[in-house]
């Protein structure tokens, strides 16, 4: 997988002490993104799942936080990290430049088991004209805080549905 970054010690990507990995490559391309470097899949490091559970694991007290890019660009290495982060007991959020509303309807597999380990998924593009720094945890106003209860509950209606 490749990731632009690991950094240790957040307080702004979710509740709590995060470890976050910022994954390389992002579909969306949002006007006004405080990372437009990552939207480059080419662009980051190299780095296996053992390497980034290592460095997860350097920080015993730190929940986990996927942000991007888009992690769900990197569905398929970021599900496979995300069960690792499951079975070291962490909390995990994803950020998300899709919609949970997008990914249930047009997602691919591996989107739709990632999208199944999120605690929390912080859903949809950063939209500059709804910016609003006073928000806890995200850019803009159309972005929600989904927590696993109604992902789970979204995930079991959408497969009803079909």
């Amino acid at each position: 997988m490749r990731l632009m970054n690991i950094i240790h010690d957040s307080v702004v990507d979710g509740e709590g002490l995060r470890t976050v990995l910022f994954f390389a490559g992002c579909p969306h391309h949002c006007r006004g993104c405080h990372n437009p470097q990552s939207w480059r899949m080419q662009n980051g490091t190299e780095m296996t799942i053992a390497e980034a559970v290592a460095e997860i694991a350097s920080n015993p007290i730190a929940n986990v936080t996927f942000s991007g890019g888009d992690p769900f660009a990197q569905a398929e290495e970021a599900y496979q990290l995300a069960l690792e982060v499951k079975r070291m007991g962490k909390n995990l959020w994803v950020y998300t430049g899709y919609t949970l509303k997008q990914l249930l309807a047009h997602g691919t597999a591996e989107q739709r088991l990632l999208l199944a380990e999120c605690d929390m998924l912080v859903d949809g593009p950063f939209v500059l004209a709804e910016r609003d720094i006073t928000l806890a945890f995200r850019g803009s106003q159309n972005q929600r805080l989904i927590p696993r209860s109604d992902i789970r509950k979204a995930i079991q209606a959408n497969a009803a549905r079909l």
